[in-house]
């Protein structure tokens, strides 16, 4: 039964044939039948045939299938031929042009002329052969429900199919749009790691690079503190690869990897052993924090550590030997805000990762990405004197 189900679907203009000769069959043999005359029976099989092609042909020519119906209905008036079983081809025509993709002026041109079908019928035939009164009146009526069913049910097929194509066109579009915002999701995530990925690296490797400077400076003629540098080194780069498999677990799974090798999420707190660390590096830093610590959203927390760390790594790196940081964390009502300076060498240290002299390298790029994703506000430049200078207002909720 699938099959053959299957086969109709495929094939539909086959079927509509072998409706059609059914119907040429029935009708030819009806005409035979209820015609007196043979002249009578020539002058209806022109009828049955064009009908009957009408049944086959009205997939693939629907316009060109109406029109021959109306002219074949107009002939029929023409001789006076009676109305027959062929005759019900002019139902399927209706119901087909009803529902197919057409202009709606043709589609109501169809339904006007199913319903002339029958009061025509009846003035040229019904009158001549004596049918008058309420009874024959009546009949009139009854014969044009069947095209206004025909006609009817086949506008309904059409707006159903309508709103079937409508569902389709916008499951699509959604599909699109869902397939755009989720391009646009990777390249915000492959950004967001690769920021992470710079902070780690290149605070830990500069500290490491520091240090290991350190220990072959003073290794003769010092060994326990090229020891103590060495240590350092080991521990700055066991805390970079905890953290880059922290992030490397994410990419993996798309969840946190609660392990001993993973190391939380830098957070505000965590600033403090920050500034020790590159305190242990070499530079001199003034940490200082005004107002009531408090616990805040986790993006903000890790944005204002992030910062904090590009800071003071690009000072280390850029500021010359003698070049010394502050930095400030104030707790306001409605957000954090941090304060980072030098007295380093000015602007022209502002070589963050490259990116020329001009201070428009990755670096500050990576801090603006950061702040912006929480809705807060940086402003960076040389201090006035010598040095430079990061300010950033990050608020608790996005603006």
């Amino acid at each position: 039964m699938q099959r053959l189900y299957d086969f109709l679907r495929r094939h539909p203009t086959g079927v509509d044939s072998f409706w059609a000769v059914l119907l040429f069959g029935f009708s030819m043999a009806s005409v035979a039948s209820t015609h007196q005359t043979t002249g009578e029976a020539l002058l209806a099989t022109p009828a049955v045939v064009a009908l009957s092609s009408a049944v086959a042909l009205r997939r693939k020519w629907t316009v060109p299938v109406f029109w021959l119906t109306v002219v074949t209905g107009l002939y029929q008036l023409a001789i006076g031929g009676i109305a027959d079983v062929h005759d019900f081809a002019m139902l399927v025509v209706l119901f087909t042009i009803a529902a197919a993709d057409v202009p709606r002026w043709l589609s109501r041109t169809a339904l006007g002329w199913g319903l002339l079908a029958s009061p025509l019928y009846f003035v040229r035939v019904g009158v001549d052969k004596g049918a008058s009164g309420p009874e024959s009146i009546m009949f009139v009526l009854f014969m044009m429900v069947p095209f206004a069913l025909a006609w009817v049910t086949g506008d309904s097929l059409r707006t159903r199919r309508a709103y079937y194509a409508q569902l389709v066109e916008r499951n699509q579009r959604l599909e699109q749009e869902r397939a755009a915002q989720a391009k646009v999701a990777v390249a915000a995530e492959r950004a967001r790691i690769a920021r992470e990925l710079h902070d780690v690296v290149a605070h830990n490797v500069s500290v490491m690079v520091v240090q290991a400077d350190g220990a072959a400076y003073v290794m003769d003629v010092a060994p326990e503190q090229a020891k103590e540098a060495l240590q350092t080194i080991s521990g700055t780069g066991r805390l970079a690869l905890a953290e880059m498999r922290r992030l490397l677990g994410v990419l993996r799974t798309g969840e946190p990897q609660e392990s001993e090798d993973y190391v939380p999420q830098p957070d505000v707190e965590q600033i403090e052993v920050l500034v020790e660390q590159v305190r242990a590096a070499g530079l001199a830093v003034d940490f200082e924090v005004e107002g009531a610590p408090r616990k805040l959203p986790s993006g903000v927390e890790l944005t204002a550590y992030r910062i904090v760390q590009e800071a003071l790594t690009n000072t280390r790196k850029h500021g010359g030997p003698d070049a010394s940081a502050s930095v400030r964390l104030v707790y306001f009502d409605d957000g954090l805000g941090l304060l980072v300076e030098d007295d380093g060498r000015g602007a022209a240290h502002e070589l963050y990762e490259d990116g020329g002299a001009d201070g428009a390298g990755h670096g500050l790029i990576g801090m603006r990405e950061r702040i912006g994703m929480v809705g807060g506000t940086l402003d960076a430049g040389p201090r006035p004197g010598g040095g430079f200078r990061i300010s950033a207002l990050l608020p608790l909720k996005k603006r």
